[in-house]
């Protein structure tokens, strides 16, 4: 259990944006006997989510909703679709911007252009791992 200190500190960001997550519902509070709010380890788990999402500017009333698909075990069938939907044209948009981004890559000297397809390749390898999980 953390104190807002706390987690502020764990996860790098302010007790005022803590506060502002708590009162949108991203977040959940608990009451000490000394009425301090507290948070658990899922507290920390969900906030670095939030952070993770809003370096991808993802809108945060779609990282609540993201928030609650992930807590819940199952989902109904249209909300499912939905997301499905969401993340199939998130990765069109990735491989448009994949497309813009390769020639350019190429022009570059063989040192950045090295470093940059690295970062790439690292990313692209989590994304396969992650859908191939899909198919058992």
């Amino acid at each position: 259990m953390y104190r807002i200190g706390e987690l502020a500190s764990l996860a790098n960001v302010s007790k005022r944006t803590i506060d502002y997550y708590t009162s949108i519902g991203l977040l959940k509070a608990q009451r000490s006997k000394s009425n301090y709010r507290i948070y658990t380890e899922q507290a920390l788990e969900d906030l670095r989510f939030i952070e993770e999402c809003k370096g991808l500017h993802i809108p945060l009333e779609e990282i609540k909703r993201k928030l609650e698909i992930k807590k819940i075990k199952e989902v109904q069938e249209g909300e499912l679709k939905k997301h499905i939907l969401s993340v199939t044209q998130q990765m069109k948009q990735l491989q448009i911007d994949l497309n813009v981004l390769i020639p350019l890559i190429e022009n570059l000297e063989a040192g950045q252009a090295e470093n940059y397809s690295k970062l790439l390749n690292t990313e692209g390898e989590v994304l396969l791992k992650s859908l191939s999980e899909l198919t058992g």
